[in-house]
């Protein structure tokens, strides 16, 4: 390839991270703005995050239509065919993150016409600690950081841990009192959800991990066993 080809290659590549970027911060916003929703019962917030997932859908449709238009003209090899790749994984596992936001935020807004009777402080420990892996994981994928990705890939067992604990306190609470059956049946939907981010935040560490190097991450997935719980 001459060198003009070579730039405009390589501007293409790096066009395509920028909108994988763009699509993290919002999700990560989104992400962010749900848990405040749902700490501070504020419906308003709460609709805004509802309406803003069609923003993520739109960008990760642009992503996939921009890495197979570059899968198919450009015919990457090596390096270049597994950062595409894994670009249209990463786009996929942060619009789940997305919809997963826009699922809190829905249960909020329910939530907020119920009385104050189930706790709701474990939950949010549980999506504070989400935040702070989806950040990293996206900051790791900036910074092409394989190490820091690597750090949240091992953090899932914590997570799960902590959405286990979580699950308990939800079910002695709605055993000992039956009024908080149905806000804590909202929280316990809610805290999965949250757990499902974790577990998408780690795939994308994962899928980081081959876009660098080639292969997965070594050795099995640091991972609990969570108790039984909504889907």
């Amino acid at each position: 390839m001459n060198d003009h080809t070579v730039k405009s290659y390589d501007d293409e590549l790096s066009h395509l991270t920028s909108i994988i970027a763009r699509m993290g911060g919002m999700a990560e916003a989104q992400l962010s703005s749900a848990v405040q929703a749902l700490a501070t019962r504020d419906d308003e917030l709460a609709q805004r995050v509802i309406a803003g997932d069609a923003r993520v859908d739109e960008l990760d449709q642009e992503i996939q239509s921009f890495a197979v238009r570059l899968l198919a003209l450009r015919q990457p090899m090596a390096q270049d065919l597994r950062l595409i790749v894994g670009a249209l994984g990463i786009s996929g596992e942060i619009e789940r993150i997305g919809d997963y936001a826009a699922n809190l935020a829905k249960r909020t807004l329910v939530l907020n016409h119920l009385p104050a009777s189930a706790p709701v402080a474990g939950v949010v420990r549980l999506a504070e600690l989400v935040c702070t892996l989806l950040k990293d994981v996206l900051d790791a994928y900036l910074e092409r950081d394989i190490e820091k990705a690597t750090r949240v890939w091992n953090r899932d067992e914590e997570v799960d841990a902590l959405y286990n604990a979580v699950f308990q306190t939800l079910i002695e609470q709605m055993t000992e009192d039956s009024g908080t059956i149905t806000a804590a049946t909202h929280l316990l939907f809610i805290a999965k959800n949250i757990e499902r981010i974790g577990d998408h935040a780690t795939n994308i560490a994962e899928a980081l991990h081959y876009q660098i190097v080639g292969t997965q991450p070594a050795g099995k997935r640091p991972k609990g066993n969570t108790v039984g719980a909504p889907q």
